[in-house]
């Protein structure tokens, strides 16, 4: 039988992949690679650009096409089969992508083609083997054998505990629910939380309601449950998640997470760096450790003086002393007090299927380009649906799918992630395919996702990263789309994004109330933009907090002592959070974004992009939002490039500056910088 994995001539056949393709897919494709490869280096032939690097790059991408469905089907399937296919395929493609990037004979190559680069040579395929070559250094090509071997260990090893670090956090999660048996418990939560709740009670076969931990949920009762024994029994639940104060030491990350920093420092060290973060920067805009510390450092100090004012008002507003529980929960009365709007009002203007329609159609009004529904394409759940970008002319530049609801076995959060990307080598485009996942509460009993405007904003965001990578005009895999761009830059397009989400004349074509069909009204954005700033700089401490706890984590790491990770975040705490929590409070054992994910030593990133989206998007403030001249540079100079050219000179050559902080801190409603 053929392996329907290993057809990579159209979209994934979801509906014929199964768990047990995964490992010999990989097996077979890997082992034909390995011989090609070893085919073109001994070719005298192969020694330029479009002998060497192309067939290389097309290989890259057919190996990407088939990892994507299995490292995508585990993240949001409940199917045991698939984490299993994903962990049992892990250590062959760690081990590949090592063995590459360590292969002398194949850095020499590209060594020999930057030197001998004609002048006809692209700036792209100049920053392709530019970026090859330091990939081929941070990843230790020139070690003894001994360093070598110790190195392919290390990111051995790495790979099979970051997955392990998400999958504890998953399992927790999805095992933790509280059954309420009493109508005070459940005053304030929003009815369609609720009946949700009650529908999972009945399938549980128990009376009441029976809620879970998933975000939607938490949410809700965080912020709107008066019952302050479930705000705060859903806080330890969620805070605890995977550690040793949570429900089963069997899903306790403690462990693997001083493994995980101690192999990171130790493969730092052995490619010649001081710790993680020095090498982290390598591939980032932020040059040094002390310009990442001061940038956050002179953002915490234009933020502490509104954080404090905002929390003094929700300690007045509760007349009692706080805890973390209750200051969602008071934040959202005092939005309520001050500019008479809530979520729940909110919500009933964003029925999912509106927002999406209008988020579409802005897309069109500012590039130019239609989202039109594909029905005939088949996904992985009943769920999902599929996509097509337009152009003008009807040709499809590319396309996407969404799973945007909460279940069951699915991974926490929102993202983006790649499918296909857009390659364009021998005369052959292939346009790119993405995935676009988030959490949203599922369709009610009336067929409809009501949104909060946090929600909105997340989809915003979300989207902004997948015109990243489909408006890429890269022709190269490697760097195109989101590929290759600096890491501290690369949520530049997706908080950008996030702004229209606060624009009337966006809002208006977002929504219409779930009753009455009526668009948001423009009084009660006027509330919603007044409160916008409510609890802002609260938030950025917040964010600052997670920033420094991350980054001196992996920067001041010390293999004698270990990664003394809570006392790392309780140092960072005391100096710049407001809030006291619980000692049992576990912030890093569900911390994904770092200990799982791409930002380890790099969560600053957000901060530091937000200051690049804030700047641009005062761009479209100056010109209209909605002006085409400044959205076409804005395509062009940002969204296309992909990594093909260096990062700061596309954004001065869209912006004609440097970036600034005054917007960001304009936009949080903190002021000008001094």
């Amino acid at each position: 039988m053929s392996n329907p994995l290993l057809d990579v001539s159209g979209l994934p056949q979801f509906d014929a992949i199964k768990p047990q393709h995964a490992l010999p897919a990989l097996e077979e494709l890997i082992a034909a690679h390995r011989q090609k490869l070893a085919a073109l280096l001994e070719d005298p032939v192969a020694c330029d650009f479009e002998s060497l690097i192309t067939p290389l790059e097309e290989m890259n991408h057919e190996l990407s096409r088939v990892w994507s469905p299995i490292s995508h089907l585990q993240s949001v399937l409940d199917d045991p089969k698939w984490r299993d296919a994903y962990n049992a395929s892990l250590p062959l493609m760690t081990e590949h992508g090592t063995e590459l990037s360590q292969n002398e004979k194949l850095q020499a190559a590209y060594q020999r083609i930057a030197d001998t680069m004609s002048e006809d040579a692209t700036p792209a395929m100049r920053m392709l083997v530019s970026q090859e070559l330091r990939d081929f250094r941070l990843a230790g090509v020139a070690l003894p054998e001994k360093d070598k071997a110790r190195y392919r260990e290390i990111a051995q090893e790495k790979a099979a505990l970051q997955a392990k670090f998400e999958q504890n956090v998953q399992d927790a999660t999805d095992h933790w629910h509280f059954h309420a048996t009493r109508e005070s418990q459940t005053a304030g939560i929003p009815e369609s939380v609720l009946m949700r709740a009650r529908d999972d009670a009945t399938e549980a076969g128990v009376d009441g309601w029976w809620f879970k931990l998933d975000y939607p949920s938490y949410h809700a009762i965080m912020t709107h449950g008066d019952d302050r024994k479930l705000r705060e029994k859903f806080y330890q639940a969620w805070s605890t998640r995977a550690s040793d104060q949570g429900q089963d030491p069997k899903w306790d990350n403690s462990e693997i997470i001083d493994c995980i920093l101690g192999l990171r420092h130790e493969a730092a060290a052995l490619v010649g760096f001081d710790n993680y973060a020095d090498y982290s920067l390598a591939t980032k805009m932020a040059s040094t450790v002390a310009e990442v510390l001061e940038f956050l450092a002179e953002l915490a100090g234009k933020s502490r003086e509104g954080a404090i004012r905002e929390l003094d008002q929700v300690r007045s507003a509760a007349g009692a002393p706080l805890e973390p529980w209750d200051i969602p929960y008071y934040l959202e009365k005092l939005k309520q007090q001050r500019f008479s709007v809530s979520d729940e009002e909110l919500k009933q203007y964003f029925p999912f299927a509106v927002v999406k329609r209008g988020m579409f159609g802005l897309t069109e009004k500012l590039y130019g380009i239609s989202v039109i529904e594909n029905p005939y394409v088949i996904g992985w759940h009943d769920t999902v649906r599929y996509f097509e970008l337009k152009d003008k002319t009807g040709n499809v530049i590319g396309s996407f799918y969404t799973d945007l609801f909460a279940r069951k076995g699915k991974r926490g959060g929102a993202w983006m992630d790649e499918c296909v990307v857009r390659k364009r080598l021998s005369g052959e485009t292939t346009p790119p395919v993405g995935y676009l996942v988030c959490n949203f509460p599922p369709p009610d009993r009336e067929g409809q996702s009501l949104l909060t405007h946090t929600d909105v904003v997340t989809l915003f965001h979300e989207f902004g990263h997948m015109l990243h990578h489909l408006l890429t005009r890269v022709d190269y895999p490697s760097i195109a789309g989101i590929n290759g761009v600096p890491w501290d830059a690369v949520e530049l397009p997706s908080q950008f994004m996030e702004n229209f989400a606060w624009c009337y004349e966006v809002l208006e074509r977002c929504s219409a109330h779930r009753e009455t069909g009526m668009s948001l009204p423009k009084d009660v954005f006027d509330k919603l933009d007044a409160s916008r700033h409510f609890g802002e700089a609260l938030s950025m401490l917040r964010q600052i907090e997670f920033s420094l706890f991350d980054f001196r984590l992996h920067a001041d790491y010390d293999p004698a002592a270990g990664g003394k990770v809570l006392e790392t975040l309780k140092r960072v705490r005391d100096e710049v959070a407001l809030i006291s929590h619980p000692v049992y409070n576990r912030l890093p054992h569900s911390f994904s974004h770092i200990f799982a994910g791409g930002y380890a030593a790099g969560y600053y990133s957000y901060k530091w992009a937000e200051v690049l989206a804030a700047d641009s998007f005062a761009a479209f403030e100056e010109a209209g939002i909605f002006d085409p001249e400044t959205a076409s540079r804005f395509r062009e100079e940002i969204l296309e490039i992909g990594g093909s050219r260096d990062f700061m000179e596309a954004y001065v050559a869209f912006r004609g500056r440097k970036p600034t902080l005054d917007a960001l801190l304009r936009q949080n409603g903190i002021g000008k910088a001094a």
